[in-house]
């Protein structure tokens, strides 16, 4: 196995790195001669292997330093037995920690993830070829797929690495027979931890790499001290809430939310993803036509929750179209678009809506205060995404603090609570689950349910663009 020189950008600058030194110190003191876990020679198969532990004995260690539980300590165990830091000798695959006769290892320091160097596929694929000499061609099922792709892979290459592995071969055979198990056992323990087999979770997965290293010391600077001033004086001036308040908008946050938590109450009629049965999803479809009772009861927890939900914002437009006040929602709605839309529509989107909300007599023309027209309008003269946000929450605000309320009290609303549907609960028995399994169908792609959405989109642009009453006139006279 070779170290590479190059520098590391992945697991040098994770912050998670603390973390593992942290494990790091608490194995070393468990490999403390007076102090730490006690190992003794243990015959594996037909060699002894010296310095073993058992896990029950390492739960026992960890029980009585770390003042914990026993279930706290073998979660504790199992960690370190999933970054390596503690090896099985009997069921290598598993990296689980057992709280019994198991027989365990300590990994060599070289192995540790700390020393902070890439698993990489040409010594991976060495590692393999070394293998599959001494097991001549008997391999794991996951471990011969691996080696199949690796050798196509790096076919151009391959006969270096064939030579790489028998020379490894070869140093490793002039060893004694117990150190050559305990390292092979070593090994192995890496890859089994770095390269796990298909669909077993990886202690090691992280997620983008980092460039520059969090945990390095800033030099202290003028620019250095500005900054922390800087920040300091914008924490003072920041607004305190007290505990007692923010613990009761909490509890209240809770109390209102409970019913509609899946992990708190079952969803009804059924959970799809446990009985295969789909009729959640088709109550709860965003185009559904009659909602159900607890998504209804849902619009009126807050005005953020009525817009999130495409039904809701749809009842919502119906009554403010009722109100003659459409206009507020659709700027809204507008706003978004521009902020979330492509950077090659934004200039002629934001000429859009300059004439049909903001420009004198537009047809859709919205109520704001002149400071914030002004910077509207000015702003638009160089569009960006986020130049409409001062105009959409003014708009958001006057919604949410009037429109909202007497939408909550308009027939609108008290009509869709009386005709929405409260479904039954499912009690599927083995047989129909099994059933149900058999007879699963692919759900709707999601190019068609976009494609959907766009049509919805552009009917509903073109209901609300300004009426050429001579067309429809001349319309209406033709069909007669």
């Amino acid at each position: 196995m070779t170290i590479r020189s190059d520098r590391d950008h992945g697991q040098r600058y994770r912050p998670r790195m603390s973390c593992l030194k942290k494990l790091e110190a608490t194995v070393v003191q468990m490999q403390d001669p007076s102090t730490g876990v006690k190992g003794t020679d243990q015959k594996l198969n037909v060699t002894v292997i010296p310095h073993v532990i058992t896990g029950q004995d390492i739960v026992a260690w960890i029980t009585k330093n770390m003042n914990v539980d026993n279930d706290e300590a073998q979660a504790f165990g199992t960690m370190l037995v999933a970054y390596g830091y503690i090896y099985p000798l009997q069921d290598h695959k598993k990296l689980v920690l057992r709280p019994d006769g198991s027989l365990y290892r300590f990994q060599t320091p070289y192995f540790w993830p700390v020393q902070k160097w890439n698993a990489e596929d040409t010594d991976y694929a060495i590692y393999l070829a070394k293998r599959n000499i001494r097991k001549k061609g008997v391999l794991d099922a996951y471990e011969q797929e691996e080696y199949n792709r690796l050798h196509k892979w790096m076919n151009h290459k391959w006969d270096f690495i064939v030579m790489q592995a028998k020379e490894q071969y070869h140093a490793g055979k002039a060893r004694q027979k117990a150190d050559r198990v305990v390292f092979d056992c070593q090994e192995r323990a890496y890859w089994i931890v770095h390269r796990p087999p298909a669909q077993t979770h990886s202690a090691m997965d992280y997620g983008l790499d980092r460039h520059i290293d969090p945990n390095a010391e800033e030099k202290k600077t003028y620019d250095y001290y500005r900054r922390i001033i800087i920040y300091t004086q914008q924490a003072v001036m920041r607004s305190r809430v007290k505990s007692s308040v923010s613990l009761g908008a909490l509890a209240k946050y809770i109390t209102t939310f409970k019913n509609h938590d899946p992990f708190l109450v079952p969803c009804l009629p059924s959970n799809p993803w446990q009985t295969d049965d789909d009729s959640y999803w088709e109550l709860n479809a965003p185009d559904v036509e009659i909602p159900t009772k607890m998504r209804v009861e849902r619009w009126s927890f807050s005005f953020y929750e009525l817009l999130n939900d495409p039904r809701g914002r749809a009842d919502f437009k119906i009554f403010l179209k009722k109100e003659f006040s459409g206009e507020n929602l659709a700027f809204w709605e507008a706003a978004e678009e521009l902020k979330w839309g492509t950077a090659a529509s934004m200039s002629e989107k934001a000429e859009q809506i300059f004439k049909t909300f903001l420009a004198p007599g537009a047809p859709r023309w919205i109520n704001i205060d002149g400071r914030t027209m002004g910077l509207t309008v000015k702003g638009l003269e160089h569009p960006h995404r986020y130049v409409l946000d001062a105009a959409q929450t003014h708009i958001f605000m006057l919604m949410k603090k009037d429109t909202f309320y007497r939408y909550l009290k308009s027939p609108v609303y008290k009509e869709m609570q009386k005709k929405a549907i409260s479904p039954a609960p499912h009690n599927f028995t083995e047989a129909q689950l099994q059933e149900n399994m058999r007879n699963r169908r692919p759900s709707i792609d999601p190019i068609i349910t976009w494609q959907k959405e766009q049509e919805e989109k552009a009917k509903a642009a073109a209901a609300a663009g300004p009426i050429d009453i001579k067309k429809l006139m001349a319309s209406k006279l033709d069909r007669k």
